[in-house]
């Protein structure tokens, strides 16, 4: 019996592996995909699945990736973009190119996964695609602009999506992660507090699984994610 496929696009050592750890876990075949993809060798060995490498800011490499996945594992019912960027700097300070790759990192790229998912799963009449978001996504903080203004785009994006695609059978669902993933770097305080004070990859991971297997009659849009500790 044919497996299942997810395709996670950004993986780095916390949460998108995690990610994909989570739906090998449940059966799925699963393609990680980075624009290093040597990187996840190892990853994919563990997990039994493939990587691949992607630059999602360019169209003709994200189409190249899903031609590839068709033909390698199938298409997929689950896409998770996890792919952002930010450079730390005052309004005064940024430079427009640094303000241009990092919203073509946390946006663009997730339009390009999302049409490409999009178009394999309104054929199937099913899927679920899942955007990485972050407390950015709701507040422009000062000198966070460069995080801020993708994140607030990929959020509407999600919104966008799930409206015209879920009376097609396609879940799209954004999720703001309000705090610390564990394995970041960390402030003093956050250290102090101790494991309630960020959140875990792997508890993450379930979250997404879940938004992966709710019925039909109770999706979800938008999920906020939290450690117990976190103010907010």
């Amino acid at each position: 019996m044919t497996k299942p496929v997810a395709v996670v696009v950004g993986v780095g050592p916390g949460l998108g592996s995690a990610v994909a750890r989570r739906f090998a876990a449940a059966g799925f075949a699963v393609a990680v995909a980075r624009r290093r993809a040597e990187e996840l060798d190892g990853l994919a060995g563990e997990i039994g699945g493939k990587a691949y490498t992607c630059d999602a800011t360019e169209q003709d490499s994200v189409e190249a990736l899903f031609a590839a996945v068709d033909g390698d594992l199938g298409a997929p019912q689950v896409v998770v973009y996890n792919a952002g960027a930010y450079t730390p700097g005052g309004i005064l300070d940024i430079d427009a190119a640094d303000f241009v790759r990092c919203w073509r990192i946390g946006c663009l790229g997730g339009f390009h996964v999302g049409q490409a998912a999009a178009k394999r799963m309104v054929e199937a009449g099913a899927g679920t695609i899942i955007f990485t978001g972050a407390t950015a996504s709701l507040r422009g903080s000062a000198k966070f602009a460069n995080l801020a203004v993708p994140k607030f785009g990929l959020r509407a994006l999600a919104q966008s999506m799930a409206r015209e695609l879920g009376p097609r059978g396609v879940h799209v669902a954004h999720t703001i992660i309000d705090g610390r993933i564990a394995g970041e770097r960390l402030s003093h305080s956050a250290e102090a507090r101790g494991e309630d004070a960020v959140l875990a990859p792997d508890a993450i991971a379930e979250a997404y699984y879940q938004l992966h297997v709710q019925p039909r009659s109770a999706w979800t849009q938008e999920l906020d994610l939290r450690p117990c500790m976190e103010k907010f």
